[in-house]
Formats: structure tokens, C-alpha cells, sequence
């Protein structure tokens, strides 16, 4: 490993040692904190096993697609002041604030979350300590994670090295990572003495002195701030999606009753979007892990109601493909569908519980032929489901298609233009998993538009179809 170049930090113009900074974990999280803590002007290595992703990085290649990323990786390797390693002894002799950034998946089998790469990052950060350090946790864990972590420590760390672990959680939205961690909305220290404050302070120097908020917790309480937003996100959008079945069998449209509920300001519009549900790296594990924890520390209310946001949330999958099958009059069995969308969201490339892969391939089991088609996560989506079929396009996924299925809000999706895409499908249905298209001007363009929790069923106006006629 080469070094980070000395490079005058903010800090040492000022006459401040700058912290050495060392990121253990370089994926979605890890990269970006990397990448920022440089542009922030500090020395940085970051730290990974997998070599094929060092080697990415250190070209200035970013492993995953997240907007502005790439860019940030190149000019700050270009500057010397970000370098990537698979050796972790070299990187924690070179640093000063050890960031602990990876995974902490759902254990196989189970709803509790997989600490073993955190307990072996902070283990291993402990034995290769050189001089004293500050052991920050960033992953997100379950509550009395950072406990554990420093009897870990304590046991491993070399005689007459001074270390402390404390936590600061991460807040970080897919598609804004780098605004999220060059600008946060909070910062969240936890279990800190007043030296550790003081080097976390220094760290975050620039964007506190832009306003961002300090929040100075004990250690539970800092570890549980990511797991509960992520749960409060989670309720909302589940919430949104039961009062959606309502509007289902009501007649009422959910969308513009979202739109009347977030005008209450204690309410707010954000998170009010019915539809397929949500999905990813994030929210889905860290509920359940909530749920776990919450279950072994005896509070069951939190269990009960994760639980209901949970089945709500898969419950849309259901929905999707019940739309399917009525509107291919009940029956996919081999008919072509053009899927639009496999991220669980716009902006990345994280097919990670994607409802949108869910439900496709769940399309895809019950005998249709199914055509995937997403701006950016192809590959990653292929590797995840390679029976399923991919185009290129959305005119290639559409052409020939029985049925369209919008399962991805991005923009390339909700501005196409309806008239043209009639013209090379088979069949002029479409079901509006994320209801993010203009049901009337699709349904103008003599489409059959299915919705989720809005109107069941838009057809084409009478007068519209006659329009649309052929001129004889």
C-alpha cells in the first residue's frame, strides 16, 4: 500500500494536526464516506478483502452507480489524498479515526442482522493499533452493538494503546450519497468522551460550521437512530399503502388524498406515495433486525408493528400480479411482458429487495415471458435473475409486449410518450406499479391503465378510441 500524500488539510493550515483517517469497507457506504472525508481535505485509505473492487477504486471506478460518486472517487486519488488497500495492518498504522463501514446483512435463516464483519473490522482494527486511536462505527446495527464491540477491543488491543469506540450512524439515500454526506442533515455522536467529541467535531468541521446540527448521545441511543428513521420511513409507506386498499374498494384516489394529508404539516408529503412498496439494502433488513432486537429485549409493540409494516409492504408485490393476471384475463402463462424497472428505486443500480425484481420474476415463474429493462441496474439485476429476459431499451422490453408493467419510477419512464409506445405492443394495457404516469393522457393514447390504490381501472374514453380510429 502507498501511503496518502501529506496534504494541507483545512486543519493543518490552521496549525491543527489533521486526522489520518482509515474506512474499513468500501462498499455503498464505505466508498462514499471515503471519497467525502477526502473532499473534505483529509488523508484517507480505505480498506476492502475484495481485490477486483480496490483495484476499481483505486482506477477511480466507483463498484455501484451512485450519481456524482465516480467523479469525487477520481479527483481525490488524483490528488493523493485518497488511496485504497486490501491491507488492513498498513492502513490502521497510517490512520488515526478508524471508520467501521460494512455490511450488516439479515442472518440466513433468521430476522436478526449478521454482525460478524463488524465484530471482525473492529477486532482487527484493535490489533494492528500502533498508537492510540478512535475505533467510529458508521453500519448500521442493532442496539447494544458498540458494547459488545468494546469488550471485543479491550481484549485484543496491543498494551499501552489508548482506543475508544463510539457511534456515528449514517443517514445516507440512495441517488444522494454524496449531498447526504458532504451536507447531512444531523450529526449523530455517540458514546463519546470529550476527547473523541472533540476529534468527531474536527472531522465534521466544515459542514457543522454550515450549520448541520450536533446531536451528543449515549451509545443505545445513537445505534438506534438509523434503525428507527428507517422504521418510521417504513411505517409511512406502509401506511400510505393500507389506506390505498381502502381507495381500492372505496373509489377514492390515494394519490390526491397523500396530497391533502401532506399538506398537515405534522404529517408532510414525503414518504406518502402508494404503490409497489419499498425495497433495498436498507429498509426491509433493518426493520426486521428491529424486530429481532426489539423481540429479545422484550418490548413487543415494536414487534407487532413491525411486523404489520412488513406484511403490508410485501402485500403489494401480491397486488402488482393480481393486476396481471386481470388484465390478461387470468393468465400469464405465455404471454409477453414488458417490465420497466428492476432498482428498487430511481437512481441506482441496487436491485437489493427490489419489489420491481420481485415481482418480475414472480411473473416469470408463473410461465410469462418476461422482458426486464432498466437505465442502469441490467447487470446487476442479471446476475441476481438471469433466466429472466433483458433488453436494451424500453422500445426493445415494449415491442410485442401483451402487457406493461411499470415498476421503477425513473424519469425515462414517466415521460415517455404513450401515443408512440401504443404502436409497438401487442396489447394496450398498462399497470402503474409506482403510479408515477399521467393516468389520463396514457389513457387518452388508448391505453387500459391499472393503478395502485388511485382509479382500478382507467380505460380509454369513448370519444378517445374513436379518435383513434382509422380514417377511411
Amino acid at each position: 500500500m502507498t501511503a496518502p500524500k501529506k496534504t494541507q488539510t483545512p486543519q493543518a493550515a490552521e496549525g491543527r494536526p489533521a486526522p489520518r483517517i482509515s474506512v474499513i469497507g468500501t462498499g455503498y457506504l464505505g466508498a462514499t464516506h471515503a471519497a467525502a472525508m477526502a473532499e473534505l481535505g483529509f488523508d484517507v485509505v480505505g480498506v476492502d478483502t475484495d481485490p477486483r473492487k480496490v483495484e476499481e477504486l483505486k482506477e477511480g471506478r466507483a463498484p455501484f452507480f451512485e450519481p456524482g460518486l465516480p467523479e469525487l472517487i477520481r479527483r481525490n486519488v488524483a490528488a493523493g489524498r485518497l488511496t485504497f488497500t486490501t491491507d488492513l495492518a498498513e492502513a490502521v498504522a497510517v490512520s488515526d479515526v478508524h471508520f467501521i463501514c460494512v455490511g450488516t446483512p439479515q442472518q440466513s435463516g433468521s430476522f436478526a442482522a449478521n454482525l460478524s464483519y463488524v465484530e471482525a473490522a473492529a477486532r482487527g482494527v484493535a490489533e494492528n493499533l500502533t498508537h492510540d486511536g478512535l475505533i467510529v462505527g458508521k453500519s448500521t446495527v442493532p442496539v447494544g452493538t458498540g458494547a459488545r464491540l468494546r469488550a471485543i477491543v479491550a481484549d485484543v488491543v496491543p498494551a499501552g494503546i489508548d482506543v475508544e469506540v463510539v457511534w456515528n450512524p449514517e443517514f445516507l439515500r440512495e441517488g444522494k450519497a454524496v449531498e447526504d454526506t458532504l451536507s447531512p442533515d444531523r450529526l449523530v455522536f455517540g458514546g463519546t468522551s470529550a476527547a473523541a467529541e472533540a476529534t468527531l467535531r474536527r472531522v465534521y468541521e466544515k459542514p457543522i460550521a454550515e450549520g448541520t446540527p450536533v446531536l451528543v448521545a449515549d451509545l443505545p441511543t445513537a445505534e438506534l437512530v438509523k434503525v428507527s428513521a428507517n422504521a418510521f420511513l417504513a411505517t409511512k409507506i406502509s401506511f400510505i399503502n393500507a389506506i390505498a386498499e381502502v381507495c381500492d374498494a372505496a373509489g377514492a384516489d390515494v394519490s390526491l388524498l397523500a396530497d391533502a394529508l401532506g399538506h398537515d404539516k405534522r404529517i408532510g408529503r414525503q414518504f406518502l406515495n402508494a404503490g409497489l412498496g419499498f425495497g433495498g439494502g436498507c429498509l426491509p433488513k433493518d426493520i426486521r433486525a428491529l424486530m429481532h432486537r426489539s423481540n429479545e429485549l422484550g418490548a413487543h409493540g415494536a414487534v407487532g408493528l413491525l411486523q404489520q409494516v412488513d406484511e403490508i409492504n410485501m402485500g403489494r408485490r401480491q397486488r402488482v400480479i393480481d393486476l396481471a393476471l386481470k388484465a390478461l384475463g387470468g393468465s400469464v402463462l405465455n404471454r409477453r411482458i414488458g417490465v420497466l424497472g428492476a432498482a428498487f428505486k430511481p437512481h441506482t443500480d441496487d436491485v437489493r429487495d427490489s419489489p420491481a425484481l420481485n415481482v418480475a420474476a414472480a411473473l416469470h415463474l408463473r410461465g410469462a415471458q418476461v422482458v426486464v429493462y432498466d437505465p442502469q441496474a441490467r447487470a446487476t439485476a442479471q446476475r441476481l435473475f438471469p433466466t429472466l429476459g433483458y433488453a436494451d431499451s424500453m422500445e426493445e422490453a415494449l415491442t410485442g409486449a401483451d402487457l406493461t408493467v411499470v415498476l421503477t419510477e425513473w424519469d425515462e419512464f414517466t415521460t415517455a410518450d404513450p401515443a408512440a409506445l401504443r404502436d409497438i405492443v401487442s396489447g394496450r394495457s398498462v399497470i402503474d406499479g409506482r403510479n408515477c404516469l399521467d393516468a389520463t393522457a396514457w389513457s387518452r393514447a388508448g391505453w387500459s391503465v391499472y393503478a395502485m390504490g388511485t382509479v382500478p381501472e382507467v380505460a380509454p374514453l369513448a370519444d378517445d378510441l374513436a379518435a383513434l380510429a382509422p380514417v377511411r
